[in-house]
This record gives C-alpha cells, sequence and structure tokens, in this order.
C-alpha cells in the first residue's frame, strides 16, 4: 500500500514550493509597484534575495540536489538529458540570477537608476523561471517521484528532509525563513 499524498517525501518540497511562490508573489508586487522617481524599495527587496538564497536554494534546492535527486537516480529517472539534468540547470540558472539581484541592489544609491533597472529585469527573469521550474516540478518531477519511489525510498527521504529542515542556512532555521516570507507577504504583499 502506498502512502498517502500527504505522505510522500516530495509533499515536503511542494510545501515549501507554496512559501517560495509567496515570496515570489511580494517581489513582483515590490518591483512593479509605484514609487518616488521609479525608486524601488532596497530594505523589502534585500530581504526577498536573502529568502531567496538561503530558504530557496540552501534550504529547498538543496534537498533536492543532495537528497531527492541521488534517490530518483536509483529508481532509473535519468540526470543526464532527462528531468533531473533540467531541474539542476535551472537551479544553476536561478543562483546567477538571484546573484545578478544581490548586484544590483549594491548599487541602487547610484544617480542614474542602471542599478534599479538591472535588479527588475533579474528579477523578472527569476519569477518567470521560478514559477515554471515549480510547476514542472510539481507536475512532472514529483508526479514521477511518487510513483518510481518504494515506501522505503519515501519514509527514508522524507526522514532524511526532517533532519535538514533542523540545520540553519546562513545562521537562520527553516521556521525563521518561513517567518521572513510571513513579514513580507504581510507588509509587502497584494492582498
Amino acid at each position: 500500500m502506498s502512502p498517502a499524498a500527504e505522505d510522500r517525501a516530495c509533499a515536503v518540497l511542494r510545501a515549501e514550493h507554496q512559501v517560495i511562490l509567496r515570496v515570489l508573489d511580494v517581489l513582483e508586487a515590490l518591483i512593479d509597484r509605484p514609487g518616488g522617481n521609479g525608486g524601488l524599495e532596497a530594505a523589502p527587496l534585500g530581504q526577498c534575495v536573502q529568502f531567496f538564497q538561503l530558504f530557496a536554494d540552501a534550504c529547498h534546492h538543496a534537498k533536492e540536489e543532495d537528497l531527492l535527486f541521488p534517490v530518483l537516480e536509483a529508481c532509473g529517472i535519468q540526470r543526464d538529458g532527462g528531468p533531473i539534468g533540467v531541474m539542476l540547470y535551472e537551479h544553476r540558472l536561478a543562483r546567477s540570477l538571484v546573484a545578478r539581484m544581490g548586484e544590483a541592489l549594491s548599487g541602487f544609491g547610484s544617480v542614474d537608476g542602471s542599478s534599479q533597472n538591472a535588479f527588475r529585469e533579474a528579477a523578472r527573469d527569476y519569477l518567470e523561471l521560478l514559477r515554471q521550474h515549480i510547476f514542472k516540478e510539481d507536475h512532472v518531477l514529483f508526479e514521477a517521484a511518487d510513483l518510481a519511489m518504494t515506501e522505503e525510498d519515501q519514509a527514508r527521504l522524507r526522514e532524511s528532509f526532517c533532519e535538514g529542515s533542523c540545520q540553519a542556512f546562513g545562521g537562520k532555521r527553516r521556521e525563521e525563513l518561513e517567518a521572513m516570507a510571513d513579514e513580507l507577504e504581510r507588509h509587502w504583499g497584494t492582498a
């Protein structure tokens, strides 16, 4: 008997996707909101960048890369030329875009506005990439994972995910990062 959907290992990753999507919505609201002289607000954008570095990448993508993908490869899901390879490529691209946003933030004091334009461009690319990436993982890769993994694989992976969630990422625990997402949404979200 296979585990219920909420007991499957990928349910943890899907739940993390929902947190990431909330902060993506905040990022979009921040870059689209009218400001004085077309200015972006550096502080909340910096919090978004920090969240993406620590939660989306160090916590979430690391679980996929270090724990999920090796199990899936052992179950016969291809890396090279397959869905795992695509996800790894997109993780690298996402890291690059977050780095570009961080670099652009450091130049927000300049008069010409080029740093803000660079931030907006990287942010829009990141928004598009991550939303598509999450959709592919939720509706393709994780579906295949649930079919390929045994109950033992599922249980072992869930346990590993829970152990990984107990770590600190950039000095912040997972709960603190989720609280950061809540705070960003409360102060800067569209709702």
